[in-house]
């Protein structure tokens, strides 16, 4: 039987338990008591990790751990226990704990690196920037629990890639199919604003994606300027052939790409589904219905 949450602060943030543990709350889709942040294997819907997943505390491990990750699986466990940038690790664990939004105050918060969300395999990658404070860091999933993700989840279900048009929760149902959504910085940032060392330390988890994705990626739709950045330059690690002079990020842009062994993968471009574009109608779902078309 699961312990009964524990009371509750004037802010909605969980007081310490009486003998002294952390606080819990329920996950909204299973119930299951969890502490925030969530540990590695408790059950949290979607973990890939456990408790004994090897964690990457410096830039150097990243590189390590991104080389060493076999399949997607092993990929994501790591990404979800990394913790090689310390102002990252500090605001998402305090975004968990004390920092959380009023009306998500009786739930817990993932407060780890969010993995990517998809099968592997899939023949289309989408690349964002990073995770949303009181959104994947919640729910441990990509662009799930808030208006980001209701845009992307809506029109990819349009576009036949998503089963469900809404993405409340990680464990609500929704999968995706021929389809991976992925980011290049894994942890929420301070204003969303991650720092250039950070998207560095960051980005090997990016290159190994690409390297599993490789063998049958189609196409990569690149969500905002950064997502479009981080994707050539990191393709060009990689060794594919990318057009000179760089291409430009535009709302439905197109840039063909060439892997070493001479497959032809497109990279699109879109403007960020964030409430900056979508209430200001730069972005409207006919613009992202339109270039999901093309993928």
């Amino acid at each position: 039987m699961s312990p009964a949450p524990h009371p509750r602060s004037p802010s909605g943030v969980p007081r310490r338990a009486p003998e002294g543990g952390p606080g819990t709350d329920p996950h909204p889709i299973t119930g299951q008591e969890f502490p925030s942040p969530v540990p590695p294997g408790t059950g949290w819907p979607g973990d890939p990790a456990g408790p004994q997943t090897p964690v990457a505390r410096t830039p150097a491990q990243v590189v390590r751990l991104a080389r060493a990750a076999g399949s997607v699986r092993d990929l994501d466990a790591a990404i979800t226990v990394c913790r090689a940038c310390p102002r990252l690790v500090q605001w998402r664990e305090t975004v968990a704990t004390t920092g959380r939004r009023a009306s998500f105050a009786d739930q817990p918060y993932w407060g780890r690196p969010a993995a990517g969300f998809g099968p592997a395999g899939a023949p289309v990658l989408v690349v964002g920037l990073a995770p949303a404070a009181n959104g994947a860091n919640r729910t441990g999933r990509m662009f799930t629990g808030d208006r980001s993700g209701d845009w992307i989840y809506a029109a990819l279900h349009r576009g036949g890639y998503a089963t469900r048009a809404t993405s409340e929760h990680a464990g609500d149902g929704l999968e995706l199919q021929g389809i991976r959504i992925v980011s290049a910085v894994r942890c929420a940032p301070p204003q969303n604003k991650p720092t250039t060392v950070e998207k560095a330390t960051c980005a090997p988890w990016l290159h190994r994606e690409l390297e599993l994705a490789a063998p049958v990626l189609r196409s990569i739709l690149a969500l905002g300027s950064i997502g479009w950045d981080a994707t050539l330059r990191t393709v060009r690690e990689m060794g594919w052939t990318v057009p000179r002079p760089k291409p430009r990020f535009g709302h439905g842009a197109q840039a063909g790409l060439l892997t070493p062994d001479g497959r032809a993968v497109r990279l699109v471009g879109s403007y960020h589904v964030s409430q900056q574009n979508t209430f200001t109608g730069k972005l409207t779902e006919q613009m992202l219905d339109a270039v999901i078309a093309v993928l």
